[in-house]
């Protein structure tokens, strides 16, 4: 496995997202069947929608949760800021759709996807490990929400969701480099490409019992 992925800039990856695959950008061993779209997916929007929904408000608790835990890193600080302040915009603009389209917001949905990821992270260690686990997680979440995105994008049959995934996969894609930065950044002695060349090992695993459900991760 090659290092951890470039960083590209935000109007790059717009331009050659495409047509790369998502191996050679966001590095992830095991792509998403496309017939996830056709066979589960188009079958409950409104299922979708709500996670979708939720996934982005999880995503803003996240950075909030790294704000919090490392306010003397005024870096990562602003940039977490900023983050917060787009993932609930996302979770407006999906909620405004869910609306438009006659539905309501569901309860929040349980991600066993991300809670597995979690169980990866390492407990004990320094403060500096715990801080890039926790920044090569967050990582994870975004590379597959950008390929999952990328995957509806190409393949759902509405043309208001297919825009609005291909939009949202280009920034979850800027979200993926972000982090992955923010890791080599604060690594300390910490070898970054070999820890997140374990988790894409890892992530590989974990994602071969989803693509089942008409959620973004499931």
């Amino acid at each position: 496995m090659a290092s951890a992925a470039v960083d590209y800039p935000f109007t790059l990856i717009k331009f050659i997202f495409a047509p790369v695959s998502e191996k050679t950008i966001l590095k992830l061993q095991l792509p998403t069947d496309p017939l996830w779209v056709k066979n589960v997916v188009e079958s409950n929007i409104e299922e979708l929608l709500t996670d979708h929904a939720f996934c982005e408000q999880k995503a803003a608790s996240n950075a909030i949760t790294l704000i919090v835990q490392n306010p003397n890193l005024s870096d990562l600080v602003q940039e977490m800021a900023l983050l917060v302040q787009e993932e609930m915009d996302h979770f407006k603009r999906v909620h405004d759709i869910i609306l438009a389209r006659g539905f309501i917001l569901g309860k929040e949905r349980k991600d066993d996807y991300v809670n597995e990821l979690r169980k990866f992270i390492i407990s004990g260690g320094s403060r500096v490990e715990q801080l890039v686990d926790r920044l090569l997680f967050s990582a994870m979440i975004e590379a597959r929400s950008c390929e999952r995105f990328k995957v509806l994008s190409e393949n759902i049959n509405d043309p208001e969701l297919s825009a609005f995934y291909y939009e949202l996969m280009v920034s979850e894609a800027t979200h993926y480099s972000t982090f992955i930065r923010l890791a080599k950044k604060y690594a300390g002695g910490v070898d970054v490409d070999k820890r997140w060349k374990q988790y894409l090992e890892f992530e590989a695993q974990v994602v071969k019992n989803y693509g089942k459900a008409e959620t973004i991760h499931g």
